[in-house]
């Protein structure tokens, strides 16, 4: 479990401390990590302040829901979250998808309290889905979605999270949907002359603030200078349209159920699912990393039941949804953190402020907020990983690049749904028309290598090997047997056996046993034999289920292909001197086989 030492935890499982964690933390704190823990909560509580209430404004809700939410996040997580360290809270990726996924719901002229109760629900809704996946140990299905895709997915949020926040930065707002139509608004609104001189000046030095500290002093939060620097000026200079946080309710929500009618939960449930897929894809990976550093071992199962709780609290006590924090986290770490007393300290630094100094944000800038909500979405595009994609693997990188055009041409929402279907449309194109070989000798060289790539290889008289590099199923079935038919048609030589390397197959579907059926068929009118190497139990078992073990017959499967080549020798008397003299296993595919990129070597 993620930041659970394995030397104080032999029996943890056992107790109920296995379902909330917070009770272990509490029963084995040591007093030496006290210091560390309320150092780190303290200068947390500098990136808490400021990045909830710019996410709330990006999620389109009152700022003030950013620190009810951060409160309440901080303090489920601490109870129910197994990571050590990991901080979670308001989240840059997910906002966007909290405004694409409620503001239609809300209308032009909807409230501020209805967009409350409906991210709320949809809060809840959203953990409770993450938690149930937790709970059927679903937390592996959130690699549905490749790296490369989610990259690009990732880099579209950035796009989305900039733009919104352009006409913020120059001191005025728009109504436009989309980024395209956001771009649009806001070279109108420059060219109409209604940007605020004072509060671009505010937000650009915010923002060249936030990014210099992060460049050459990145232990120090400079989120924190930037927005007291911007709240001091605007409270002593007191800049002409100027728009600022103004009044922040004191105090804290009651707990309640979000009141929303019963036609906006179908909407809701659907863009749950789809802030579920996010989060467990980057709370997953985040909490990964970290457990990794650290030496501990993750469970993403706990893990996403406990940022699913952070959420269902977080709903009902006027907040939004949340996901883990990569810059939060890496401020908590590099300030001595040791558990989610982190987090507690930062949850009380804040309810602090809160209750009793709520006017300390009032004269906080909007445009500094934008200014702090940009820096963030920078650091979400991976430009790197696009270059690395281009030198190494291009088609993947045409696959990030849709991703990425899917979120910022179609929408967030609808750019989850890309991403997936990417992801599996990758993996089906691999399996569709996978790498396949026959195989050869190389001189006294140990194994068995693909003849196209080795010209030189020496090939058995009267019998194919022939490797396939992927399971047999209805997409790539017919593939399968055409090329096993193309090899016997290449060969000028009579072939009595084709012996299939198997050991990639690892599974054969219903389809793919038809076509095996009639290949069988074809094959035994032309007097040749179907033989399997290395084919692994479990497919074995499938083939006797569906009738063809028997059919093919026991003997015809072998456990290596060098004692397939010894059966072949001995059953059709074919002299044939082997330059190896022990049979051996075939070799793995060497780098770049199995290619289809346009440059790669296949």
């Amino acid at each position: 479990m993620t930041g659970t030492s394995n030397a104080r935890d032999p029996v943890h499982h056992a107790s109920w401390s296995s379902k909330i964690p917070g009770l272990h933390l509490a029963s084995a704190y040591e007093r030496a990590w006290l210091r560390g823990d309320l150092v780190a909560g303290i200068v947390l509580t500098a990136l808490l302040v400021p990045q909830g209430m710019a996410y709330a404004e990006l999620a389109g809700l009152p700022p003030v829901t950013g620190l009810y939410t951060t409160v309440t996040a901080l303090l489920a997580y601490a109870a129910f979250g197994p990571s050590r360290i990991l901080v979670v809270g308001p989240d840059s990726a997910l906002s966007p998808l909290i405004a694409a996924s409620i503001l239609p719901l809300v209308g032009a002229h909807g409230s501020p309290g209805r967009a409350v109760a409906l991210a709320g629900m949809l809060a809840v809704l959203m953990g409770a889905i993450c938690m149930a996946a937790g709970f059927a140990r679903l937390g592996t299905i959130a690699e549905l979605l490749s790296k490369p895709v989610r990259v690009g997915y990732l880099n579209g949020i950035a796009v989305v999270v900039v733009v919104s926040q352009l006409p913020k930065l120059f001191g005025f707002t728009t109504h436009a949907d989309g980024v395209p139509d956001q771009l649009r608004a806001f070279w109108d609104g420059v060219a109409d002359g209604r940007t605020n001189g004072a509060a671009l000046v505010i937000g650009v030095a915010s923002l060249l603030v936030i990014l210099g500290f992060r460049r050459w002093w990145p232990r120090f939060p400079g989120v924190l200078v930037a927005v007291v620097g911007a709240t001091v000026a605007v409270a002593v200079l007191d800049p002409h349209g100027v728009a600022v946080v103004g009044h922040v309710p004191s105090g804290f929500p009651a707990p309640g159920v979000p009141d929303v009618a019963w036609s906006d939960m179908g909407p809701l449930v659907i863009a749950a699912l789809g802030l579920a897929f996010v989060t467990l894809a980057d709370s997953i990976a985040l909490s990964r990393t970290f457990a990794l550093k650290h030496g501990d071992h993750v469970d993403p199962n706990s893990e996403i039941i406990g940022i699913g709780s952070a959420s269902v609290v977080s709903g009902f006590f006027q907040g939004f949804a949340v996901s883990a924090s990569a810059s939060r986290t890496a401020v908590a770490e590099s300030n001595g953190a040791h558990t989610q007393m982190t987090g507690v300290v930062g949850a009380g630094a804040v309810m602090i402020i809160l209750v009793a100094a709520n006017g300390l944000v009032r004269n906080l800038p909007l445009s500094a907020l934008a200014a702090v909500v940009i820096a963030a979405g920078a650091t979400l595009f991976d430009l790197a990983t696009w270059r690395w994609l281009w030198r190494v693997r291009r088609s993947e990188l045409v696959l990030s690049v849709a991703a990425f055009l899917g979120v910022v041409l179609v929408g967030v929402l609808q750019g989850i749904a890309i991403a997936v279907v990417l992801s599996l449309a990758n993996f089906l194109r691999r399996a569709w028309r996978p790498y396949d070989a026959v195989l050869g000798r190389i001189g006294d060289r140990k194994g068995y290598h693909d003849v196209d790539r080795h010209p030189e290889a020496q090939l058995i008289p009267g019998a194919i090997l022939y490797r396939f590099d992927a399971p047999v199923f209805f997409a790539n079935a017919d593939y399968f047997a055409d090329r096993v038919k193309t090899s016997i048609a290449a060969r000028p030589d009579p072939i009595h056996w084709v012996i299939v390397a198997a050991e990639p197959v690892t599974d054969i579907d219903t389809t793919g046993a038809e076509v095996l059926r009639d290949l069988l068929d074809d094959l035994a009118a032309e007097g040749i034999d179907l033989v399997f190497a290395e084919l692994k139990g479990p497919v074995k078992d499938r083939l006797r289920r569906y009738g063809l073990y028997d059919r093919i017959g026991d003997d015809r499967f072998f456990p290596t292909l060098g004692t397939a080549i010894d059966g072949f020798v001995a059953h059709s008397g074919v002299v044939w001197v082997d330059p190896v003299d022990e049979p051996s296993t075939p070799d793995a595919a060497e780098p770049g086989e199995g290619s289809d990129d346009a440059g790669e070597v296949v």
